[in-house]
Formats: C-alpha cells, sequence, structure tokens
C-alpha cells in the first residue's frame, strides 16, 4: 500500500548549506514517501522563536534553542550542522581585542565588552558564554555584526554562516575560532543546529520525514555541482569558490546522521550550559527515528 500523501512545513534558513540540504527536496529529486514539503524560510533566531510556538512540523533549529523545545519536538538523526574544528568566529577590528589574529582571545578580554551576536538562542551565543561568560550581549541581525564592528557600535562581532568567510571585506580579524576552541576541548565536533520534528507526528511519519531529508543530503552530496548552483542563490553574493567552502564546513558525515559523536557532543553542550546557569533544566538529548 503506498504512502498517503501529506504536507508539511518545513522551515529552515535562507543559507547556502541548508538550500543545498534541501535542494531535492524543493526540486522533487527523490522520493519522499508521499510527503510533500512547503519550505519556510526565515533566519534562524526567528525559527528558534517560532519553534518555542510550535509553529512548523520541521524546523531547523539551534542545539541552544533546543533546550526550549524538548517537549515539543524531537531531533532528527539528518539534518544537523556540525563544525569539525571550525565554528562560528568572534572578530574585532584590528589590534582592538585578544590577540588580533587567531584564536589569541582570552575569557577576560571580554569582560564588560559590547559583542555583537545573532540571537540569544543561538548556539553560537551558547558556546561563547561558555568560553567568555561575562560580556555585554548585543543581538542585532546576523548579516549586519561585521557592520556594526566595523563601524565601532560593537567591539567585537560574533559572525555565523557566510560571515565566517567574507568578515575581511569589513576590514575585520579574528580572535577566537569557538569550533577549534570546542574541538580542543572536548575532541568533539562542534554541535550548532539540527533538523526539529513535532513529537505528536506518527512514529511512522517522523521515519518517512527522516528518509525524505536523508534522501535529500545524499543527493545533494551525489550531485554536487547542481546543488551547489542552487545553494548559491541564497549565499548573499558569495563566490562559489568560498560557496562550495562553506558547505563543505557543515554539510558533512554528521548531517547524514549525528551519530555517536555528534549525540554526545549536543550532550556534552546541553549538560555544561546546565551546570553553568545558562539554560532553565537538564535535557537528556535523543535522535529520532531512535
Amino acid at each position: 500500500m503506498e504512502a498517503q500523501t501529506k504536507t508539511l512545513t518545513l522551515a529552515h534558513s535562507p543559507d547556502a548549506d541548508d538550500a543545498f540540504m534541501f535542494y531535492a527536496l524543493a526540486h522533487n529529486k527523490v522520493p519522499t514517501g508521499g510527503l510533500r514539503f512547503e519550505h519556510v524560510l526565515a533566519d534562524i533566531e526567528t525559527l528558534n522563536q517560532k519553534a518555542r510556538a510550535g509553529a512548523y512540523d520541521v524546523t531547523a533549529v539551534s542545539f541552544h534553542a533546543y533546550a526550549y523545545l524538548h517537549e515539543t519536538y524531537a531531533l532528527l538523526r539528518a539534518g544537523s550542522s556540525f563544525g569539525d574544528g571550525c565554528g562560528p568566529l568572534v572578530v574585532a577590528r584590528p589590534n582592538a581585542i585578544g590577540a588580533g589574529k587567531g584564536s589569541g582571545l582570552k575569557a577576560e578580554d571580554l569582560r564588560g565588552k559590547k559583542v555583537a551576536i545573532p540571537g540569544k538562542l543561538t548556539s553560537a551565543y551558547l558556546l561563547l558564554k561558555l568560553f567568555a561568560g561575562d560580556f555585554v550581549a548585543e543581538p542585532a541581525p546576523f548579516d549586519q555584526i561585521p557592520a556594526a564592528v566595523r563601524d565601532g557600535k560593537a567591539d567585537a562581532g560574533l559572525v555565523i554562516h557566510e560571515g565566517q568567510l567574507t568578515y575581511a571585506a569589513s576590514g575585520l580579524v579574528p580572535v577566537l575560532d569557538l569550533g577549534r576552541w570546542w574541538k580542543q576541548e572536548t575532541g568533539l565536533p562542534v554541535p550548532l543546529g539540527g533538523l526539529a520534528v513535532r513529537r505528536a507526528l506518527e512514529p511512522a511519519l517522523i521515519q518517512r520525514i527522516s528518509d525524505a531529508v536523508g534522501a535529500s543530503i545524499r543527493f545533494a552530496l551525489d550531485h554536487r555541482a547542481d546543488a551547489l548552483d542552487y545553494a548559491l542563490q541564497f549565499g548573499r553574493g558569495v563566490p562559489r569558490e568560498l560557496g562550495d567552502r562553506f558547505v563543505g564546513m557543515y554539510v558533512n558525515q554528521w548531517t547524514l546522521d549525528a551519530g555517536p559523536d555528534g549525540l554526545r557532543s549536543i550532550q556534552l553542550l546541553l549538560d555544561r550550559a546546565r551546570a553553568a546557569g545558562l539554560i532553565p533544566a537538564p535535557v537528556v538529548v535523543e535522535l529520532a527515528p531512535a
């Protein structure tokens, strides 16, 4: 018997890595088990807030935000973003704070400093809180952070998405790579975000969703040039070489299946956050399908 056709909302960021992952679903390149996805595009902090209200059937969320969503949403095994020794960057004007280059920033360098951040539910913000503790967080649209630092509206900026590769165009330098710091601390890939699915959906439907997402990611990896052509429409003018590099940073083996290392890394992030008083309650991280 064929699976019943069902329409679901699928919310994700309008960024090159998410677009790459969902190219096949957006263009009907893979079987979906009778599922039809309505794609909803919004920046990750908006999606985090919308998920707190249970707005979508399937949605990209920050792992930080999952601490507030885990009773309503489960994390899918497929569709996660992990960086292997690379991650969100803290950038600054030359010689403004820290060492000015590389990953020489110390926690005390940020004490009392104003840091532009892409949202208080992002994993990037949580990682920086775990690293530095006391700084003044100034939320800003993620794509406006480099300009805010360049213009002196913030002492430093926490950049995500393609900004990790394009900050130099604003005359800024890197002072901390949080992905590198996390790997040095834990030996694990840095956990950034994943796909969450409503727990209220039937297990068989969650399995169909997981299969469709996995098929889309595999298709993109197997048809990289075509998927990259589509993804770069969402790359905010990033050259193809940089766009390809960015996609390669965050669409990897853990995107197909977060696996034991991915699960361990997410759990450790939230355990450390709880120990530091940064999330309200302990969270036991599970991946679906079980």
